[in-house]
Parts: structure tokens; sequence; C-alpha cells
């Protein structure tokens, strides 16, 4: 199966869109800080499925998703952050929230998956 297909790919890439949205109204002071922390992350979680799915073995694989899921989890503190801050309305958050968790359900059952290959 081409890794394009994957649900978890196809989500993890609607999240790092919604980020890229979402920070494009973030302050111009933080394009270096946490725009550019928080744009990283999301990129790393589709590019790291990708090459996972790219690699040879089961372990080499789930190597990369598990990296694709610290991303998830630092994005997410991140989100927080964000809010924290008023950079993102409730809404927002709310909305960013749901997209990451759906990933992180959506990978922990890749995950799963390949563990028992």
């Amino acid at each position: 199966m081409e890794y394009t297909n994957l649900d978890v790919w196809v989500a993890s890439r609607e999240l790092t869109k919604s980020i890229y949205d979402s920070t494009k109204n973030y302050p111009k002071e933080e394009i270096f800080g946490l725009t550019n922390q928080i744009r990283r992350a999301a990129v790393s979680i589709p590019s790291n499925i990708a090459e996972g799915c790219g690699r040879n073995t089961a372990k080499a694989t789930i190597q990369f998703l598990f990296i694709a899921r610290g991303s998830l989890y630092e994005l997410e503190t991140q989100l927080y952050l964000s809010y924290d801050q008023s950079y993102i309305n409730e809404k927002q958050f709310t909305e960013l929230l749901n997209q990451t968790i759906l990933c992180k359900k959506l990978l922990n059952g890749f995950i799963n998956y390949y563990r028992k290959k």
C-alpha cells in the first residue's frame, strides 16, 4: 500500500495544513520562535510516517513512527502554549487539539499493526 493512501498520513497532512493556516496570525516576533517550532513539529509527522513506510523492515518503520508520535506530543504541547499566549482562540485550540488526538489514535493503531508483523 502506498503511504499517501494511509488514513494516518492523510490526517497528519490535514493537521499540518491547519497548523500553517492558524500560525499565519501569530505575532511577527514569534516567526523564529513558536511559529517556526510548531510548524516544524507538524511537518515532521507526515514526513516521518512517509520515511518509515519507505524502510525495509518493520523495526525500522516503527522507529520512524515513534519519531512521528513524539512530534505529535510536541505539537500538542505547543498548542497549549499558543492558547496560553492567546495566539489562538478556544475554538481554534479545540479544533486543532481534536485533529491532534485523531492523529495520535491513528498512529498508535498503525504502530500496533507493524508490531504484529
